[in-house]
């Protein structure tokens, strides 16, 4: 409900003394001349008779980075407060978190100035709490959010489109609104004259806000929202953005990393792995020990370079720019949002990788940038270095059209190249429409493969349909990946947390893997496994392996296509690794999470008596035809929930190094007991690979043995087998 003695809510209330305002800002020469104008539209504003009152935030929506709930009228009386209407698909809604930030350093609740973001989903994955969770964690939000699922408070206020700011008075009243990006020096300029006109009546309150950020309750991890995977076909090596640790990973197959550039913190620097910076990086593409990188939020596409270890910029300036025609030379060309990268062929005669496609998701295109002289389809020769549009007109629209220049992207985040025959084509996931779809080498035309509908206005046809063609449907889709030995196409379907599959000469798209429920559920069978926002994925072995950057549950899966299994990489360092990121470094070895899928076996209870050993024999068996992965350790963990005294003066974890001589467990119990009765856990985790390394897993257990305790002696007991066969 608004505030008694406000008047009507929606924010056309506003529009026409704002539009007066801003019409008086273009003839405005000086800065003196502009507060001026600002500071009296404030004033007229604030003495309206009745207040444009914003409405209060409705109960039981769910908050995140606070203590408790927010009221506009108790906890915000005081304070000037900005409202983020947003999305965390939107790149628009993206582009405006930077502008965000700056304020935030620049003012904070102690100042009076709080900001609130109104997530106001557009798709059905996006209301859920869990995956905004992981949205304001990925992009560093560290204001209060609340999840207005059904959009209440964004349709009282008859906002119209992501990202809407509206700023609000110390009264809940409405002050200003502002449509879109792009408003950064609007924003400062209105929120600092806000803040002065309430200073100067005593209305603002310099109380603390109770902030209790959801980042600072998670455990550190190898991978944090890793975006996109590729590899190296020469030595198998993958290459991850690791997207929330600001770095890029190169790993070998079995998950050792060789090099880790970049990170913990954002920043953008070239030069050496040491002192090397990334922000937030998502596509990667490797050839000839080269990694080119879309270093999305610092506007780059930077090059890596392994024999060198050397970090430099091929394109972009550093800033977000809003050129969509490009042609200058890449070090001097504004881009914007790069999202995704692939090499191959311009399609010349000569094949040979003398292109980097470019998914520019801030400007709903796809660019080129020359790694050698070549050309273009319907181009003339151009310089190596040049960067420039290819297809898109950068109007967000799901548009197919046989001019590459009239037809329209929306959102486009994952690339894959088939240059050969009868293809000749980039794969496009087109996110924001649902789509995936096909850009010729040819001649450039854009054409529809998958999702959306035929009305190229209409962004919201989406869902999880399996189907032909249009009948498909997809859910924001965030990758795709060629698979030339089956002339197939697999698509992560971010959304639907799903890996479908798409037969481009039928446009059959099926499932995969993947059942559509984000819970961390490690199963081997592809129909029982689940993903959580996977946003990219390659293939490798020939064709043999699926690596899936599952997004959301910060791990690198590993899809076996010809036995139809999955497992996960485990990620680890070695002495001999080039490490310059955050990899956490253990003090003492932390007991890892048992997967949901883990099995749980009950022993049968056990008598014994104070300085007793007890010993358990570990007999696990893996399945035929694999080994543990060398350098990786396979452990053991002792644990006794509750009854911690138990394990005083214990070894309370271990190696396991040999699946053929595996070691015995020893418990001795202690003399001074604090209970009759307790229960011990052993867990244990294996990591094992097929017999030709070509794929590794990790495999846990969960062995729960209750004991009883007397005073009355024990005879010798034989060690407890703990028996099981993967």
């Amino acid at each position: 409900m608004a505030a008694p003695g406000a008047r009507g809510c929606g924010l056309a209330g506003l529009l026409p003394a704002q539009t007066s305002l801003e019409y008086a800002l273009l003839d405005a020469v000086t800065q003196q001349e502009k507060d001026s104008l600002v500071y009296q539209y404030v004033q007229k504003v604030d003495g309206w008779e009745q207040d444009l009152s914003v409405p209060e935030f409705p109960e039981g929506l769910e908050w995140l980075n606070m203590e408790e709930p927010i009221s506009v009228y108790k906890d915000l009386c005081g304070k000037v407060v900005i409202l983020d209407f947003f999305t965390y698909c939107c790149i628009n809604c993206l582009h405006l978190l930077p502008d965000l930030h700056a304020l935030e350093h620049t003012y904070s609740d102690k100042d009076g100035l709080l900001i609130v973001g109104v997530h106001s989903a557009k798709f059905p994955n996006e209301k859920v709490l869990d995956n905004i969770k992981s949205a304001i964690l990925r992009y560093n939000i560290t204001h209060p959010v609340v999840n207005d699922a059904d959009a209440s408070l964004w349709q009282e206020l008859e906002v119209s489109c992501w990202p809407t700011l509206v700023i609000l008075g110390p009264r809940g009243n409405m002050l200003f609104s502002l449509i879109g990006e792009g408003h950064k020096d609007k924003l400062f300029l209105y929120t600092s004259i806000a803040l002065k006109y309430y200073k100067d009546r005593g209305q603002i309150t310099d109380n603390k806000i109770g902030i209790k950020l959801y980042k600072d309750s998670l455990p550190p991890s190898p991978l944090l929202f890793p975006g996109k995977v590729t590899v190296d076909h020469v030595t198998n090596r993958l290459v991850i953005a690791d997207t929330g640790h600001h770095r890029i990973l190169v790993v070998w197959k079995n998950g050792q990393i060789q090099y880790s550039i970049g990170g913990p913190n954002p920043g953008r620097k070239d030069g050496m792995f040491s002192e090397s910076t990334f922000n937030s990086p998502q596509g990667v593409a490797i050839m000839n020990n080269v990694i080119y990188v879309a270093d999305t939020e610092n506007h780059l596409i930077r090059k890596i370079d392994l024999e060198a270890e050397k970090v430099s910029t091929v394109a972009g300036i550093g800033i977000q720019g809003t050129d969509k025609e490009g042609g200058a030379k890449g070090e001097q060309q504004p881009i914007s949002s790069p999202w995704d990268v692939v090499s191959g062929t311009s399609g010349s005669e000569i094949q040979r990788d003398d292109i980097l496609w470019i998914a520019m998701a801030g400007t709903h295109q796809i660019w080129a940038l020359l790694l050698d002289s070549g050309k273009l389809p319907k181009k003339n020769e151009l310089k190596k270095g040049t960067c420039l549009r290819f297809a898109g007109s950068g109007n967000e629209e799901n548009r197919n059209n046989a001019y590459p220049h009239k037809a329209g992207f929306a959102q486009p985040s994952g690339l894959s190249l088939a240059s050969e025959d009868p293809w000749n084509c980039l794969f496009v996931a087109d996110s924001e429409s649902s789509t995936v779809r096909t850009v010729s080498l040819k001649d450039g035309a854009v054409k529809h493969l998958v999702g959306g509908e035929r009305d190229p206005m209409n962004l919201f046809a989406f869902g999880d349909v399996d189907g032909v063609g249009i009948s498909a449907k997809l859910q924001h889709p965030l990758g795709v990946t060629w698979d030339k030995k089956r002339n197939l196409l697999y698509v992560a379907d971010s959304y639907n947390h799903k890996i479908k599959v798409v037969d481009p000469k039928t446009k059959n798209c099926t499932t995969l893997a993947g059942t559509g429920d984000t819970n961390d559920i490690i199963s081997s069978s592809f129909t029982e496994s689940t993903f959580n926002e996977p946003g990219g994925l390659c293939i490798a072995e020939n064709g043999q392996l699926l690596y899936v950057a599952d997004t959301n549950n910060h791990q690198i899966k590993v899809m076996d296509l010809e036995t139809k299994t999955i497992s996960v990489l485990p990620i680890f360092t070695s002495e001999k690794a080039v490490i310059d990121g955050p990899f956490p470094v253990e003090k003492q070895r932390i007991l890892p999470r048992l997967p949901k899928s883990a099995p749980s076996i009950g022993l049968s209870p056990m008598t014994a008596c104070p300085g007793q050993t007890l010993q358990f024999k570990l007999r696990l068996e893996l399945p035929s035809g694999t080994k543990l992965t060398e350098g990786v350790p396979s452990c053991w963990f002792l644990t006794a929930d509750g009854n911690e005294w138990l394990l005083q003066g214990q070894i309370p974890c271990g190696d396991i190094e040999n699946i053929s001589n595996q070691p015995t467990i020893s418990l001795q119990i202690p003399g001074d007991c604090l209970s009759l009765e307790a229960v011990v856990s052993i867990s244990v985790f294996l990591y094992y690979c097929s017999a030709d390394s070509s794929a590794c897993m990790m495999k846990a257990i969960l062995f729960s043995q209750p004991l009883q305790i007397t005073d009355t002696q024990q005879g010798c007991m034989a060690p407890v087998e703990l028996r099981y066969v993967f």
